[in-house]
């Protein structure tokens, strides 16, 4: 493809992918007065640390209520929040029947995600409920259709990595054929140490490391790769053809349930595509890595960073300046091999998530992270759990295909400008 083409068939002349801070999907700024109140179901490490970043937001969301069942958490509730404005819970469904609440944070383990989330649903409120959404096949289903039954509801998903700009642009990227034809992506999350919370009395073992056990948590593949996981579902707008998975207790023999090592490898077969996305407990040297690989180049991302690797056909016409194509002067990074994508000036993930939670609630659309894309995902975490603990494939089904088919909302993010995935 000659520049001249290249230019045609893309925006790269423009430089609006890679060159700009470009207004993307999801990043419009809102003009509304009005004020959520909201509570917050779940006050562990994520719960807590949604509640700081919510006092970024002055004038949109207020936080009136917080619930927990264990003492220590609430106390902390109590030393965090100003308990004249804000109400204490032990009981979600007590907090639920407050009529001056606008919307739900869940927080909480997954094994309770289901529940909680259609109590709020039914109760009338919106809701943002943290990955992954579902704990079985079944609940992300059932979800999925209690949520169309509540039109007039937000259900968002807290996969708030892929609500940076950042993500937003390589999406884009992708649709616009700069990476040409993708074929492999390698994502990983790694770490260094045994994911356990101190736990000061030990009847409260499984409720504080609840992560550890089989019957309330899905482990890796929930807490960390389906972050990476969603992102693929979104940017490439597929579905998973088979799903293989393996992994073990390979360091940490502390009584545990969930592996601290595993692989799961995903086919996306009418995309011509393979996912490998694995995370270990005994090396932090890769951290967060997600490489997306096609014909014309490759995307390197963290979770704030990313650079963009073109192939030499690809950069040489990069570095073509026809005169007429108004293209930005190319900055490679300081390896000369990459174009840096990322702004400095980028925020925390869930900042962004609850300016798209904002926009939701306020013009009742369809949120980018939504029951559809975040349905998706949890059905693909439940199935590669069980393909690692039985050491099976497990394949895709048809009543697996979640959409969305209510005509009062919007569609959004992977249901919005559909493109397939060609060079």
């Amino acid at each position: 493809m000659n520049r001249r083409n290249f230019i045609k068939n893309s925006t790269l002349g423009t430089g609006a992918l890679l060159f700009s801070g470009a207004v993307l999907p999801g990043m419009t700024h809102i003009e509304n007065d009005r004020v959520y109140r909201i509570g917050i179901i779940g006050f562990g490490d994520r719960g807590s640390g949604l509640f700081n970043v919510l006092r970024d937001f002055p004038g949109k969301f207020e936080v009136t209520a917080l619930c927990d069942p264990l003492d220590m958490r609430l106390n902390r509730a109590r030393e965090m929040a100003d308990t004249n404005k804000v109400r204490l819970y032990r009981d979600h469904r007590e907090l639920l029947n407050n009529k001056h609440i606008d919307a739900v944070i869940i927080a909480t383990p997954l094994n309770t995600h289901y529940e909680i989330a259609r109590n709020a649903l039914e109760a009338g409120k919106h809701v943002l409920l943290e990955k992954a959404m579902a704990f079985t096949t079944d609940q992300a289903i059932s979800l999925a259709r209690i949520a169309k039954d509540h039109p007039r509801q937000t259900l968002q998903i807290g996969h708030q990595y892929r609500y940076s700009p950042l993500y937003y642009k390589v999406r884009n990227m992708i649709q616009e054929g700069y990476l040409g034809k993708v074929t492999q992506i390698d994502a990983r999350w790694d770490r260094n140490w045994n994911w356990r919370r101190p736990v000061p009395d030990p009847k409260l073992e499984r409720k504080i490391n609840w992560r550890m056990y089989r019957e309330y948590s899905g482990g890796l593949p929930a807490e960390l790769l389906s972050h990476q996981m969603d992102f693929i579902h979104w940017a490439f707008d597929c579905l998973p053809t088979t799903i293989y998975g393996t992994g073990g207790i390979d360091r940490f023999k502390d009584g545990r349930e969930t592996y601290d090592n595993v692989q799961v490898n995903i086919r996306y077969e009418k995309e011509g595509m393979i996912g490998n996305f694995g995370a270990t407990c005994s090396n932090q040297h890769d951290g967060y890595s997600f490489r997306i690989k096609g014909s014309r180049g490759m995307v390197s991302l963290l979770v704030n960073d990313g650079i963009f690797y073109p192939e030499p056909e690809t950069r040489k016409e990069l570095e073509e300046v026809d005169g007429v194509s108004g293209a930005t002067k190319l900055t490679w990074n300081d390896d000369k091999k990459g174009i840096q994508l990322a702004d400095s000036k980028l925020k925390d993930g869930s900042y962004y998530a609850f300016e798209d939670f904002y926009k939701a609630i306020s013009e009742n659309t369809l949120p980018d992270s939504n029951v559809y894309t975040g349905g998706t995902t949890a059905i693909c975490v439940a199935l590669a759990n069980t393909s690692i603990y039985n050491g099976d494939i497990r394949q895709w089904k048809p009543e697996y295909n979640l959409s969305p088919d209510n005509a009062d909302k919007k569609t959004a993010g992977s249901h919005r400008n559909k493109k397939t995935n060609e060079g």
